[in-house]
């Protein structure tokens, strides 16, 4: 198959990448290369991609540049779109929610078109947990109402299934909507609190901890996303969404002990006020994905920060050499 992933140099985006040129397909990368964190962290990213014989090139560009999305899906002529591109991250968008409507919604509005248009086959969109806002202890199922949102970043992943839907209607493309649950692992943003957390832990400074510490997330590690991710685009048909979470919601309490074991180190905490836009919990309900994507998330939270703890020392041995 011959596949586009827009945000393929992204922590997410590149191991997916890399996932299906194992595997065989070919593969192009879409990415604007934002400036939100380093482009030389992304370009590291993309080294074992680029190398691969099925790799099939890098565009790099806007997603809101309508003229320059039309001309790549044309030129490539993809069966299958991964579309991963986006304005991530709940904080930020509570400072810019005017920037992350422009990319997430605009910018997708105008992917859909152009893959409905070069008559792509399939196509997986990633949402996020943050649609669902505040629930009840429990887990989230799918079948839930998720409109009310509490920041711009959940709002713009809601609006983004919606203009998935209607895409799906109107042209007829198979879309499937993964709802991600905070995923962790080898290449995770520095913005995300793993990654902030192990970083300040190893260097002995304090982390700063939001509220009692009480805040339950159900960490998913890369791989176990990236196995979902390419489930869906082999078994997209109709319009479907799942969610993509381990099952196993833990305090940041408990995530912090974790952290200390992986690291070998104790934390010093520094505690803060809860920041808005912040979800109490979140717990994914993975049945539907596990009946009909034979989705099995295998990691546990212990391995899966042992493994993102030495990937972190390798990349600062490498930016330091």
């Amino acid at each position: 198959m011959r596949v586009l992933v827009t945000g393929g140099a992204g922590a997410i985006g590149s191991h997916v990448v890399e996932r299906l040129l194992a595997r065989g397909d070919e593969v192009a990368v879409l990415d604007s290369f934002h400036d939100f964190y380093p482009r030389a962290r992304k370009e590291r990213n993309l080294l074992a991609a680029r190398a691969h014989p099925g790799f099939a090139g890098v565009f790099e560009g806007d997603i809101r540049d309508g003229e320059f999305v039309e001309k790549t899906f044309t030129q490539l002529a993809p069966q299958g779109c991964v579309h991963l591109a986006a304005r991530a991250g709940v904080a930020p968008s509570l400072g810019d929610p005017v920037g992350y409507a422009d990319v997430n919604l605009l910018g997708t509005a105008i992917v859909l078109n152009a893959a409905a248009r070069a008559s792509v086959e399939r196509l997986v969109f990633a949402s996020s947990s943050s649609v669902y806002g505040e629930r009840p202890r429990g887990a989230f199922s799918e079948d839930m109402h998720a409109d009310r949102p509490l920041s711009p970043y959940g709002a713009t992943k809601r609006g983004g299934e919606l203009l998935c839907h209607a895409a799906h209607v109107s042209s007829g493309l198979p879309i499937t909507c993964l709802r991600f649950f905070t995923v962790y692992g080898p290449r995770q943003r520095p913005d995300l609190s793993i990654h902030k957390f192990a970083r300040l832990i190893l260097a002995g400074r304090p982390i700063p901890l939001f509220g009692d510490g009480s805040v339950e997330r159900d960490w998913t590690f890369v791989a176990d996303t990236v196995d979902g991710v390419v489930r869906a685009l082999d078994r997209a048909s109709g319009y479907h969404i799942y969610n993509l979470g381990r099952g196993k919601p833990v305090t940041m309490n408990e995530t912090i002990a974790a952290l200390e074991r992986a690291c070998g180190r104790s934390a010093e905490r520094q505690t803060l006020p809860s920041q808005p836009g912040d979800m109490p919990r979140t717990w994914a309900s993975i049945d539907r994905a596990r009946a009909e994507l034979g989705y099995d998330p295998k990691v546990e939270l212990d391995e899966g920060l042992a493994a993102f703890v030495a990937w972190l020392r390798a990349e600062d041995e490498c930016a330091s050499s």
